[in-house]
């Protein structure tokens, strides 16, 4: 299931860490048989990607310090910046994947309607939600620091995708 999959990279701005590591899409990986977002969720599952949920993306910037998260859409398109206020703005659409690194800031544009996804995290990992606020660092610089490099990729599974990317990256 090799597809397009482009690689963004986002540097500390002082108010969001970002990483070293490069945010990943994915594009079209879920055909629209199977852009259902059950399947979807199960998909991650399979790749040890749980804690799942289906929903919209927040319309402010935040980030997770203590684990990834990849979001794949199972209906409608929006743009999404990535990065903090000068960072850059990808589109997504349904069968698009993106997988976030810890302290990567991103925030919902706009976006269809229908828009929705399946988010998840590495090992059902719990997420903490910050803003960019003055107080939440060195803190969240040492939680991104612990942060292990996923043992699957949320698509490809094993030694692929952001599992060889990142472990590079480092």
């Amino acid at each position: 299931m090799k597809m397009e999959t482009q690689q963004l990279k986002f540097k500390d701005d002082g108010k969001f860490p970002n990483s070293v590591l490069p945010v990943l899409i994915y594009r079209n990986v879920f055909s629209e048989e199977k852009g259902e977002a059950e399947f979807i969720a199960n998909h991650f599952a399979d790749r040890d990607w749980n804690n799942s949920w289906e929903g919209d993306v927040y319309d402010f910037h935040h980030y997770h310090s203590n684990t990834h998260e990849v979001l794949g859409v199972f209906c409608g398109h929006a743009e999404i910046l990535l990065g903090g206020e000068n960072g850059e703005i990808i589109n997504i659409e349904r069968g698009d994947a993106v997988a976030i690194p810890a302290g990567v800031a991103h925030k919902k544009i706009s976006s269809s309607e229908d828009f929705m996804v399946v988010g998840a995290y590495p090992n059902g990992s719990d997420f903490d939600m910050l803003k960019g606020n003055d107080n939440e660092r060195p803190k969240a610089d040492e939680n991104i620091k612990q942060v292990q490099v996923p043992q699957n990729d949320p698509v490809y599974g094993k030694m692929e995708g952001l599992v060889s990317l990142w472990r590079f990256s480092k």
